[in-house]
């Protein structure tokens, strides 16, 4: 039986919770063989941000939003200081500043890592360009993601490579501010096959841990070999004080981007635990969503992908520490687990929800979201106009 001043501290740490939503994932998206559009997706930054608002109104957890460039690159003296106005009138501020080294011809056969001088330069130079958004934006993390690899074996030189990525990484990470970050994610396949060259998290450390303490790493959920123990990474990352943020979304096969905690909500309650275990959760680490909603309505799948957040948060924040550590020294490994599986098999909704209502938020985001009109309203308006998109 969960005490009451348990319950009182697992509120309290998740009040202290903030989810950070990517601009994308309010645009249309698809798969490799098809985008189904949908109404009232936003058609400029300026509307993805007004549809965020509505997110973070319902759920009370969701302050940052996440920018992509050039997926939300605003034309025009002061456009970005004007973006950012125009989030703080809505309750929100700017987070991450994603780039995209990924969808230009030029790099395809790379973008920092590429044999070509010119190539490499372009792409600094795009990095340049998001940190001076960031700038402008008051956002205080570029985050990084880099497509480069080869197909095939002799394609190109692995270690001339590691070389290139290394350079290109110092001269962005000199050009960030005292209070800035570089968030460097890695990926171990796609679109490379032979060999991507920031594969995995160690990796990605050892290029984070050279450059210096401003440099952190990026756990994306979905960027892992099948089996996996992503929380050991978590908790590795966490003991070294590397650990920057999280891509969270859901995988079956691959790079899925599925609603978080769709596919296995276990391992993303581990996963929290992890997090709380090393401090993660009173950190600077920040936890933002990755997803892409093609089938699904976007803003309540949206909403619905930070409840599980919550929810698996809360869930992690039940573990008997103390009953877990006795079971731990006592070398009692089905005690252990036991501690562990009876902390997950809680239902914590009506937990959450009467956090919620505490808050002075409805204790049922979806149906908030639902009876505001807003999905109606937005259906209406916008109307005309080239809706947004990934880019591709």
């Amino acid at each position: 039986m969960t005490s009451r001043s348990d319950v009182s501290a697992v509120k309290a740490a998740l009040r202290t919770q903030a989810i950070e939503t990517p601009s994308w994932a309010y645009g249309n998206s698809g798969t490799r063989f098809k985008v189904f559009a949908q109404p009232g997706v936003p058609r400029n930054p300026f509307e993805k941000l007004d549809d965020a608002a509505k997110v973070h109104e319902f759920t009370g957890a969701a302050p940052t939003v996440a920018l992509h460039i050039p997926w939300d690159r605003v034309e025009g003296s002061g456009g970005y200081a004007k973006l950012a106005k125009h989030a703080e009138e809505r309750g929100l501020t700017l987070g991450a500043i994603n780039s995209n080294t990924f969808q230009d011809n030029d790099y395809k056969l790379g973008s920092v890592c590429h044999p070509d001088a010119a190539v490499r330069r372009k792409a600094v130079d795009h990095l340049f360009e998001c940190v001076d958004i960031m700038d402008a934006t008051g956002s205080k993390d570029l985050k990084l993601w880099f497509a480069d690899g080869t197909n095939y074996p002799g394609q190109d030189d692995l270690r001339d490579r590691q070389d290139r990525l290394a350079e290109g990484l110092a001269q962005v990470y000199e050009r960030l501010g005292d209070d800035q970050r570089m968030l460097l994610e890695y990926k171990f396949f796609e679109p490379a096959f032979y060999a991507t060259d920031v594969p995995d998290w160690g990796t990605a450390y050892a290029h984070c841990l050279k450059l210096g303490p401003k440099a952190q790493v990026v756990v994306d959920t979905g960027h892992h070999a099948p089996g996996t123990n992503i929380e050991f990474i978590v908790a590795t990352l966490l003991r070294e004080g590397k650990l920057g943020a999280f891509d969270f979304n859901s995988r079956f096969y691959a790079d899925d981007d599925l609603m978080v905690g769709a596919a296995d909500p276990f391992q993303l309650f581990r996963i929290m635990y992890e997090v709380i275990r090393g401090g993660g959760l009173a950190s600077d680490v920040a936890f933002m969503l990755d997803q892409c909603h093609n089938i699904e309505a976007k803003i309540p799948a949206i909403i619905r992908s930070v409840m599980n957040v919550q929810e698996a948060t809360a869930k992690a924040l039940l573990v008997d520490g103390e009953a877990l550590a006795a079971a731990q020294r006592a070398g009692d490994v089905l005690a252990a687990n036991a501690v562990v599986m009876d902390a997950y098999n809680t239902d914590v909704r009506p937990l959450v929800a009467e956090m919620r209502e505490e808050s002075g938020l409805n204790p049922d985001p979806i149906a908030a979201y639902h009876a505001s009109g807003w999905a109606g309203r937005i259906t209406e308006e916008r109307v005309g106009g080239e809706q947004a998109g990934w880019g591709a």
